[in-house]
């Protein structure tokens, strides 16, 4: 893997290129086989070094060549993952003929020479459903299943950046293509709706564009909102498509980053279009589903991420989907670049450059519990007038950890220890304050104590 080295950093190079070791080369197939660790290897080099990659395999072996990295998933197993690049043809359209406007002959093909733009990656069978989704998902499965009853139409899908809207589109596609191959499936951003508009109208072809458009059986367009303040004629053209294919009982699928009725600068009458339907909202995953989430990407990615630190994760991070996946790169970077196993400590320590650990306050009632359970007390000994020295000790122990971390008064903290009076409380936060000073096996008692409360509170 040398042939890489002098094209990237050093630290690119040991953490991405290093480990790849050479299988082997056919040059009567032209297939070029090298082994990666992981899952996430193949991914992040497909999405960062694949163009540097294939240009210097060419340089070495010749143009055509075949990469297929062999992905170790276990002792003596491997998998085969073929690099994008040798899944295109020669012939492909680059990203310019992309943004053109669709030709009249495409409008009259099979559905199987449509090309439907759809993420194979992307399916039901990689969605992970939770209270958080169902709505959508239960609804999109419907619709893939049934596409005939038209009972969602249109149906509109909205909620935060980085939830999940484009992989549940993209799912709802596909499952509709495998049930139903002679549907004209097709997904597309607004934005590219918006450039293909803008050639039909300066090379004269508006008429193939709308033909095009209108033939379609399911029409997903992601990113609706970017539709909002454009040109009139955009949206114009936007709304004969929606009333064409709603007319003909054809399926349309959109999402934005907000419902319907917050969309600025949007016509009226398309508003009142996407409210006609289904209007269903996702939200930012909860703990549990960012938790099955977290476990579905490790098991994929054959990683070796303790659970501890995956409720870590899932307990602190409650953005989006998007952002627990760039956490979890993040640390197996950090952790091939540094040599260190991913624990605890170690997510902790990376997290705090990624995202904001939120302190929840420790409460009395967790002090008292926590404590209790640290020393085998029962709670209500603690309340009571039981004089016995472990007893005192968990009694003044909790007293002095409710005076450091909370902001309650002596007299409230003397409320909850038992009905005890101010004056008892200041004596029992001194006393543990005095032994603290001299005896380390109540420090080290102290220490694991408030290392259980922070946890809780994080």
């Amino acid at each position: 893997m040398e042939m890489f080295h002098s094209n990237v950093s050093e630290q690119q190079f040991q953490t991405w290129f290093s480990p790849m070791r050479l299988k082997s080369f056919d040059a009567a197939k032209k297939e070029l086989a090298v082994y990666i660790p992981s899952q996430f290897f193949f991914e992040y080099l497909e999405e960062h070094f694949r163009r540097l990659i294939h240009v210097t395999i060419s340089r070495f072996f010749g143009g055509d060549v075949k990469l297929i990295y062999q992905v170790e998933v276990a002792d003596n197993v491997t998998v085969g993952q073929e690099s994008e690049d040798n899944m295109v043809p020669a012939a492909a359209p680059s990203s310019r003929e992309a943004n053109k406007s669709p030709l009249l002959a495409q409008a009259v093909g099979m559905a199987e020479d449509l090309d439907s733009q759809l993420n194979v990656h992307q399916s039901f069978s990689n969605f992970i459903e939770g209270t958080s989704n169902k709505l959508p998902r239960s609804v999109g499965q419907a619709i893939a299943e049934h596409p005939e009853q038209m009972t969602f139409n249109p149906l509109f899908i909205y909620g935060p950046s980085g939830v999940g809207k484009t992989h549940l589109v993209n799912a709802i596609g596909l499952r509709t293509k495998e049930l139903h191959p002679d549907k004209r499936v097709l997904y597309l951003s607004a934005h590219l709706f918006m450039v293909q508009f803008t050639d039909a109208r300066k090379n004269n072809v508006f008429n193939d564009f709308m033909h095009f458009y209108q033939s379609i059986d399911m029409l997903i367009v992601d990113d609706i909102q970017e539709l909002a303040g454009t040109k009139v004629a955009t949206q114009n053209a936007f709304f004969h498509i929606f009333n064409h294919l709603r007319l003909n009982d054809k399926q349309i699928i959109m999402t934005c980053d907000r419902p319907p009725v917050s969309l600025q600068g949007m016509e009226e009458r398309l508003v009142t279009r996407f409210k006609s339907g289904l209007m269903a909202e996702m939200e930012k995953p909860e703990e549990s589903l960012r938790r099955n989430i977290l476990h579905s990407i490790v098991k994929h990615d054959g990683l070796n991420i303790p659970d501890n630190v995956l409720d870590f994760i899932s307990t602190n991070v409650n953005n989006s989907v998007r952002e627990l996946e760039g956490i979890i790169h993040s640390l197996l970077a950090y952790s091939v670049v540094y040599g260190k196993e991913i624990d605890l400590d170690f997510a902790k320590r990376i997290l705090a450059g990624r995202t904001r650990v939120e302190k929840k306050n420790v409460t009395i009632d967790q002090i008292i519990t926590t404590t209790c359970e640290h020393f085998n007390v029962k709670e209500e000994d603690i309340f009571g007038k039981s004089r016995k020295a472990e007893i005192v000790t968990v009694r003044q122990m909790s007293m002095y950890l409710a005076h450091k971390h909370t902001k309650l008064t002596a007299s409230k903290i003397g409320i909850y220890v038992g009905n005890r009076d101010h004056a008892t409380v200041l004596h029992g936060i001194k006393t543990i304050d005095g032994r603290l000073k001299k005896d380390s096996k109540l420090q080290r008692h102290l220490e694991e104590l408030e290392e259980k409360l922070i946890g809780k509170a994080l």
